[in-house]
């Protein structure tokens, strides 16, 4: 029998979330989050990996004397995996991977990481790498190979506080770590060069049930003994998976959030560039997947104005006439890493401002879909979902642009893996409004990058 209430751990880089999803509607019914604040140190920026399990148990508590919880599953950010002693404690905290500390050892890791051809994975900055972050880590602790039992990527380490079973999955391993090869479906030649090849847990396909919750877990928290927990999923690979079953290649999602991901299914063929953050991903099928990325969620924080006003006509005229935002805000990742940008003039007003800002967003997730060879529907998932002047700008310069009509597309993916193929319904389809002046104005955008794509 299928579950019916499905609570899905949903842990970005921003927020710690835990959903209640109904399996029938797809829709959720309660949610419980937390800041994913990152600690100083010492040793060096770290998670709050204790702070989250006591969050998430009195929100399991909480939601199951409510509501009932069938199932329990997990998504998580990527580059991140927890070191474990042999007791199944941290051998070591977990480093945040935007820590600079990783490259105090680029040389020596660039000489032993293996090429784009073997893992499909660029070369990153800070700790965007997993295996710069390991590397680094056992540098610097020398100790800490003698204490390092176990490597489990993200989703797994709550699924093996949850069940006690350890694994890692084929989605975190895929996403950019240098540790493994998409092609062939195993470890890369890394993960021996690090020593870690008798420790690395096993990969599992996301949708594996990792085992059942555990009976202490079970009378803490009003669960009933044997609910299964499944294995997990990377957060973008969870908004890509409703798609896979039942839509018709070509086609693309954005994953929209921190990181805006487009994943393109079926396209064209491209020899991806490695120097503009273009990857291969691996999708919950096992399957490899062209992607590129940038910090989207991130540069919209950093830009956006302070206030909620309207864009009016006047508003619209002027950044039409001449204000544009040049890549890169956040430096070192997405297809312009190299590029140092910002607004062309100081926009005028707040509505200036947001309309500046949605059209960039639109126009260097544009850029993505084109390095990746993405054709056919493209969908948006997350936040940018809701910004129509983002959506705009994608459906004039991509047609046709789906809004998801999941509010989440991570939550409901990470529900999904424990329901089976779902056939996802088509989203609101986004009619652009005075196409040609915003093709143009996107035109003008590519001159001044200095680029054609």
């Amino acid at each position: 029998m299928k579950p019916k209430r499905i609570a899905v751990i949903d842990i970005g880089k921003t927020n710690v979330k835990l959903a209640l999803v109904d399996a029938d509607t797809l829709s959720e019914t309660d949610v419980r989050t937390r800041p994913n604040a990152v600690r100083p140190g010492p040793p060096y920026p770290h998670f709050d990996l204790d702070g989250h399990w006591t969050f998430l148990l009195d929100a399991l508590r909480d939601i199951a004397s409510s509501h009932g919880i069938d199932a329990i599953s997990v998504t998580t950010h990527g580059a991140a995996a927890v070191l474990l002693a042999g007791d199944g404690s941290l051998a070591a905290p977990m480093l945040d991977y935007e820590h600079d500390g990783p490259s105090e050892s680029a040389e020596a890791y660039d000489a032993i990481r293996p090429p784009f051809s073997e893992t499909g994975s660029p070369r990153l900055p800070l700790g965007l790498n997993l295996g710069a972050q390991l590397h680094w880590q056992l540098g610097r602790d020398p100790d800490l190979g003698e204490r390092l039992a176990h490597v489990v990527t993200y989703p797994q380490y709550w699924g093996y506080r949850l069940t006690g079973e350890l694994a890692t999955d084929v989605t975190s391993l895929g996403c950019h770590t240098d540790l493994w090869n998409p092609w062939q479906g195993r470890p890369s030649s890394l993960v021996e060069k690090l020593g870690l090849s008798k420790r690395l847990a096993p990969a599992r396909r996301s949708s594996d049930i990792l085992g059942t919750l555990r009976p202490d877990l079970a009378a803490h928290t009003g669960i009933a003994e044997g609910t299964p927990v499944v294995c997990g999923i990377h957060d973008s690979n969870a908004s890509l998976y409703p798609h896979l079953a039942g839509r018709a290649a070509p086609f693309s999602v954005v994953s929209t959030g921190t990181w805006v991901i487009a994943m393109a299914v079926g396209g064209a063929s491209r020899s991806l560039d490695p120097a503009r953050d273009t990857l291969v991903n691996v999708n919950a099928l096992g399957d490899a997947v062209p992607s590129a990325r940038f910090m989207g969620g991130r540069e919209y924080e950093r830009l956006r104005p302070e206030g909620e006003a309207r864009t009016t006509e006047a508003d619209r005229s002027a950044v039409l006439d001449d204000l544009f935002i040049l890549p890169a805000i956040e430096p070192g990742t997405g297809p312009f890493g190299d590029h140092a940008g910002g607004f062309t003039r100081e926009p005028r007003t707040d509505g200036e401002r947001r309309l500046a800002l949605s059209w960039y967003l639109a126009l260097m997730t544009d850029t993505c879909l084109e390095l990746i060879g993405a054709d056919g529907p493209v969908i948006v998932e997350g936040p940018f979902a809701r910004n129509e002047d983002y959506l705009d700008m994608l459906s004039a310069l991509r047609g046709p642009v789906e809004a998801s009509a999941s509010a989440t597309g991570t939550s409901v993916g990470g529900a999904l893996l424990l329901v089976g193929p779902h056939v996802e319904q088509p989203g609101r389809a986004i009619v652009p409004r005075d196409e040609d002046a915003l093709r143009a104005y996107a035109e003008t955008w590519r001159d001044r990058t200095g680029r054609t794509t």
